[in-house]
């Protein structure tokens, strides 16, 4: 099979790879679509994420959905020929944090495209049958992919609490915020405000649910009038992030998830005063049947975001800073140029 291999820094080409066996309790998924995340920019701009070091060419791309052709020893023949979305995300199953149902948080994790681990950005990936969930024929391949990005956004929703007549700010207007503004509509959020410097991504996030969308420029949140239940930040800026926290009521909530700073300075008295629960939140687990329901029945808009493609030999055009800019989300057809 084909596969894009980041082999250094800003070095990334096509390489003729074996194709996986599926083990006893995997299945062999031909892969059609993958989105092109930002971890994937920051594995090919630097090298690492943190801990995570880019040591062996690596395989990147975590979003991925495809058609189930093999299935191993233990797996109903059945599931040959079903469309799927993957979850790259796959515990030990032993850990005091799988057994509790936090699995995400397992130390032992394998998550695609994480080094030393392969993603899909290749044309077949093999994995346990339960991480490769049936979707609906409603479901474009595009969005099967993109059920792992709208997982992180049922993920923050539920970390931040947002229900019936929430209100609730987004800072960032990127993928993960459009897909928080739509899942926290989807949850019954009375208000969903949305804040981004891009007045292009401003607008997108109104089409998609936002009653009321902010640009930074124009003065903080709390300046123009924003009181929310709960902060989510999407952006990793740290100006963002200190103006979420103000527009926080008492009792509210604070939830990061965008990756930007490695250290912020924390407004603890205010924290305090108004006894704000301020979390972080980390990839996401048991939210695949969700996201299933939610993208299935129209609640939130997956194929919206996808503004370009690209096949296996341009992946890299995906990765650098041009069409990065120019896009909301560019996904990677590993078969398209078969």
């Amino acid at each position: 099979m084909r596969a894009s291999v980041l082999r250094g820094i800003r070095d990334v080409a096509v390489e003729e790879r074996p194709v996986p066996g599926p083990g006893p309790d995997e299945v062999l998924v031909e892969v059609t679509a993958v989105g092109v995340c930002g971890s994937d920019v920051h594995y090919y701009e630097h090298g690492r994420i943190g801990e995570f070091v880019v040591r062996s060419p690596l395989v990147l791309g975590h979003e991925a959905g495809g058609r189930i052709v093999a299935a191993g020893s233990d797996v109903p023949a059945e599931r040959i020929g079903q469309r799927v979305s993957v979850e790259p995300g796959v515990p030990c199953r032993r850990c005091e944090c799988c057994r509790s149902g936090r699995y995400n948080l397992c130390p032992e994790v394998r998550f695609f495209a994480t080094p030393p681990v392969d993603g899909a950005f290749c044309e077949y990936v093999a994995v346990p049958a339960d991480f490769a969930h049936p979707v609906p024929d409603a479901l474009s391949d595009d969005a099967a992919a993109l059920l792992e990005p709208l997982s992180v956004a049922v993920w923050a929703g539920r970390k931040a609490g947002v229900g019936v007549g929430s209100h609730v700010l987004v800072a960032g207007a990127g993928p993960v915020g459009l897909l928080v503004t739509q899942v926290a509509r989807a949850l019954g959020a009375a208000e969903v405000v949305v804040s981004d410097v891009d007045a292009g991504r401003r607008g997108l996030a109104a089409e998609l649910g936002a009653s009321a969308v902010l640009d930074p420029a124009a003065g903080d949140p709390v300046e123009q009038g924003v009181e929310v239940d709960a902060f989510i930040d999407c952006s990793g800026a740290p100006a963002a992030v200190r103006a979420g926290f103000r527009a926080v009521r008492r009792a509210g909530a604070v939830v990061l998830v965008g990756m930007g700073a490695d250290e912020l300075p924390v407004p603890v008295s205010l924290v305090q005063n108004r006894e704000l629960e301020v979390t972080g939140t980390f990839r996401y687990a048991n939210t695949w049947p969700a996201a299933i329901v939610l993208a299935g029945s129209g609640a939130v808009r997956l194929d919206r975001l996808v503004t370009g493609h690209v096949d296996l030999e341009h992946a890299e055009d995906a990765l650098a800073p041009d069409p990065r800019q120019r896009h909301v989300k560019l996904v990677v057809q590993p078969r398209a140029a078969a």
